[in-house]
Formats: C-alpha cells, sequence, structure tokens
C-alpha cells in the first residue's frame, strides 16, 4: 500500500528533498519525528475547563527573569507533539499563518479542500496576519470545522536568552516571551470569546523556560511530528510524500498563508490516501485535553 500511496504524489519535481523549518523559507530543519494517526469527522471538542487566573507580566519576570535554559529546539517538557494513545488512528492537522511582510497571504485552495472533505485543522494565526485578513479570520472563526489557535504577537521563536532561529531573531527575556504570547493570547479572547488553548511560536523553536511560561499563562504549546511543507517552500509532490509518513496520532504542521506554494495541492493528493487507510482527523483539542 505505502508504494502506492507515494506514487499518488510523483510530479517532475523530483524526490522531495531534506525537511525544512516550518517557517517560510528559513532554511533546513530537522527531520521531523513520525508520531501517532485516523475517517470520520470528529465531535465538537469537549468543555474546557476554567483557565487559571491570568499571571501578570511582572510575576512571570519575578518568576523566570534569572532562569538559564537548559534546551532549545522544537521540543521540551509539556510540548505537544503528538497526540495521546487514546485518540487512535487520528491525526492532527495544523497549518500557521505567520503574517508580517510577505507572510499576510490566504491559501483559499488549502482551506476550501479542507472544506469539502469536511477535514478539521488547527489553525495557528498570528496578531499581524489576523490584522491583515479580519474577514476571512471572522468566517475561518465561525466555520467548526476549525479551531483557532495562537501563533504569537510578532511571529517570535520563542526564548528567555535571546536565541534566533533561521534568521529569526527570537524573544530576548521573560518578559518579552510574555509579550509574545499574551498579546496575540488577549486579541483571540477578545475576537472569539474564549482565551485560545494552544500556542505556537514563530518558527516553532522555543526554550524549557519559555514552555513554563506558556504552560503558565494557560496554554499548551503545539509542536509538531510532520513537517507537511517546510514552511510552504515544498513542491506538491513534496508535500504529499511528507503528509503520507503520518502515522497514528501525528501532529503535521503546514502553511495557510502561501498560497502560490505547493501545500493546497499536495495535500490535495494525500487526503484522499489517508482517509483510504483507515485515519481519521481531529483538531488538537478534541483529542488532547
Amino acid at each position: 500500500m505505502a508504494g502506492g500511496l507515494l506514487a499518488g504524489c510523483a510530479d517532475a519535481a523530483g524526490p522531495a528533498g531534506r525537511p525544512r523549518d516550518p517557517s517560510p523559507g528559513r532554511g533546513p530543519a530537522a527531520t521531523p519525528r513520525p508520531a501517532p494517526l485516523t475517517s470520520a469527522l470528529p465531535s465538537t471538542a469537549p468543555p474546557m475547563s476554567a483557565p487559571p487566573a491570568r499571571v501578570t507580566r511582572a510575576a512571570i519576570v519575578a518568576r523566570y527573569g534569572r532562569t538559564a535554559p537548559a534546551g532549545w529546539g522544537f521540543t521540551a517538557p509539556g510540548v505537544v507533539t503528538e497526540l495521546p494513545a487514546a485518540a487512535g488512528r487520528a491525526v492532527a492537522l495544523t497549518f500557521d499563518a505567520c503574517g508580517g511582510p510577505g507572510g499576510g497571504g490566504y491559501d483559499r485552495q488549502l482551506i476550501d479542500l479542507l472544506r469539502a472533505r469536511e477535514v478539521p485543522a488547527t489553525l495557528f494565526l498570528n496578531a499581524r496576519w489576523i490584522d491583515a485578513n479580519r474577514a476571512r479570520f471572522d468566517r475561518l472563526a465561525a466555520d467548526p470545522l476549525f479551531e483557532i489557535a495562537n501563533h504569537g504577537t510578532r511571529h517570535r521563536p520563542l526564548s528567555v536568552a535571546g536565541r534566533s532561529a533561521y534568521g529569526i531573531a527570537g524573544t530576548r527575556d521573560a518578559g518579552e516571551v510574555y509579550d509574545e504570547v499574551a498579546g496575540n493570547h488577549d486579541k483571540l479572547t477578545a475576537l472569539l470569546g474564549r482565551p485560545p488553548r494552544f500556542f505556537r511560536s514563530g518558527t516553532a523553536y522555543l526554550d524549557d523556560v519559555a514552555a513554563r511560561i506558556v504552560t503558565d499563562l494557560g496554554e499548551r504549546f503545539a509542536g509538531f511530528g510532520v513537517n507537511a511543507d517546510a514552511g510552504a517552500t515544498f513542491t506538491p509532490a513534496q508535500v504529499c510524500r511528507a503528509a503520507l509518513t503520518a502515522t497514528a496520532g501525528s501532529v503535521v504542521i503546514g502553511h495557510m498563508n502561501h498560497p502560490a506554494g505547493g501545500t493546497a495541492e499536495g495535500m490535495a493528493r494525500a487526503l484522499p490516501a489517508l482517509l483510504a487507510s483507515g485515519h481519521r482527523f481531529v483538531r488538537l483539542s478534541d483529542a488532547v485535553h
């Protein structure tokens, strides 16, 4: 079956090549680790528990301002990189919209594909993308097929020590980590009438101290196990082949802000094969509680 699935991805673009950073056009990325996947549309997410009392910026700085991080990369304690085993053969598709110069586009073909196939997804939206696409945001937020999540205020890697990733300057300290998470958290809470449950930083990089700050602010950091489009730089065939590496429980990352990229066409090739092989798709909140 694997040979048949991959054959459906073929085009003249050649081999998929090495996976790259999940942010658009930002150099090579670590090879994504396959994680656990599932063909029916899931039910709505269960009721959320009451969010914790809001932590202030001053409290975060006092708590973490002198704490040195021990790691830097795509994972840290508490980061969601795969779905719980109870999710069975479910797969979570997640798509980022990064905003800012060159990042404010909208891949209508991709969103129309998900709607036509009734495939749910979690959409990580940056504050700048929302500002540039307010009417589109409103339509996406009103569609129960999609869950809206936090992709940061300025799309920065999340660091308490000024680390950068793929040429993008990260936050410089605990206070800036707070600003990056809380700024868009507040925007989304006001627009949605409820706080977002999940956060992903620009480039998906973070350190372990920043991960603790995200948790303290009432969100879960969502990583990934399958990098489907390498920051919207993959061809359709490469996207298809990458998506078909998803297994039961995989969290798949792609982009919905580059309509000229290969994401929509590649996912259009991969989704029928994944559904036919017994997988179903869920939003993160449908599986991660």
